[in-house]
């Protein structure tokens, strides 16, 4: 087992990684600070899952809440089950919430962790390579809106992730796929010895190799929690992690919530940053062919759905957290391993980039 820490003083906590984790109580239990814990999972994880975690509960007042699977689940009429059992079965500020599941578990079970009681307890499972490297780490929770991607939300740290790769076995190729688009972020964004180490072992990553997915379990989670620990609340840095996610989220959005996978939709908005990032004179087409070429590896999309126009695609984007002063704020790449926020672009160009992205 490989241990991390995300260093956040007196909110800091460990990011336990490795095989066979599920079958270890103690792992889970001292990070259950009170005797109550609400476990919220979903219907594909309950039965593969939720009887190891359940058994581990033994002795303590737990309750389970299992709700439907898929993007298009995570708002607040669902969010409202995780409230009405913590409620009907009257749970205090002592109880922890355990959220057993992928991205979406993850978010949405946050965000119920922040808000119930003005905040309680949470602990991470994450049970998907895409939330094992990304979504269950740093603390950011949110429920969408029909008109936005994670509009509705709260920074809210975990006491604890533990990321059993065992889990991974039972992860379908796309998904599995989904989690490699944030894996290539980190080498896009600042790691370019990881960036070289993945055009070398993608093969291997897509085959399951768990000497390859351990480590690149580990060295993504330990690139997001340098970023965490020096900028929590996005004020700087952080938002370089989300190269991509502006162009993918109106992709999700747009397309309805589930039609796209958030590995897919962030893939194809890291390829259109890359396109951007060329049209601005920053990179090169070799680097732009090199991008496209490692995501093609990955079995991931690189071109923008026909169905949004370059419209409304813009309208989309439009409706973003980065936006300020109605100017949309975009991750782009000053080179492989180097990216940088900015708004500093014309209108055409952004235009130019979308167009350029359909095919």
């Amino acid at each position: 087992m490989i241990t991390l820490n995300v260093d956040l003083g007196e909110r800091s906590y460990p990011i336990y990684i490795g095989t066979d984790l599920l079958n270890q109580a103690d792992l889970l239990t001292q990070h259950i600070s009170g005797n109550s814990a609400l476990i919220v999972t979903n219907e594909t994880v309950a039965p593969l899952y939720l009887d190891k975690i359940k058994q581990h509960l033994s002795g303590i007042k737990h309750e389970v809440v299992i709700l439907p699977d898929g993007e298009q689940f995570k708002n607040l009429d669902v969010l409202n089950q995780i409230y009405d059992a913590l409620l009907s079965h009257q749970f205090d500020r002592n109880t922890t919430l355990i959220a057993l599941g992928g991205g979406v578990i993850g978010d949405i079970t946050g965000f119920a962790a922040a808000t119930y009681q003005r905040g309680v307890n949470l602990i991470q499972i994450p049970t998907t390579l895409l939330s094992q490297v990304d979504s269950s780490v740093g603390g950011k929770t949110a429920v969408n809106h029909k008109l936005g991607k994670n509009m509705i939300g709260a920074f809210y740290q975990p006491k604890a992730v533990i990321a059993d790769t065992n889990t991974l076995n039972t992860l379908d190729d796309r998904q599995l796929s989904s989690g490699i688009a944030e894996v290539i972020k980190y080498g896009l964004i600042r790691d370019t010895d990881f960036h070289a180490w993945l055009k070398a072992h993608m093969k291997a990553l897509l085959h399951r190799d768990p000497a390859a997915l351990a480590h690149a379990i580990e060295r993504s989670c330990q690139n997001k929690a340098d970023v965490v620990s020096a900028d929590e609340k996005e004020s700087g840095q952080r938002a370089l992690l989300n190269l991509g996610h502006t162009f993918g989220h109106a992709i999700e959005t747009g397309m309805g919530y589930g039609e796209w996978l958030h590995g897919e939709g962030v893939a194809t908005g890291m390829m259109m940053a890359a396109i951007l990032s060329c049209k601005l004179g920053n990179i090169s087409e070799d680097d732009v062919a090199e991008v496209r070429q490692l995501l093609l590896c990955a079995k991931l999309p690189v071109h923008a759905p026909e169905q949004l126009t370059a419209k409304g695609f813009k309208k989309l984007m439009a409706i973003d957290k980065k936006v300020q002063d109605g100017k949309i704020r975009l991750i782009l790449l000053h080179a492989i391993g180097d990216a940088y926020i900015t708004d500093d672009y014309e209108d055409s160009q952004l235009t130019a980039c979308i167009n350029a992205s359909y095919c």
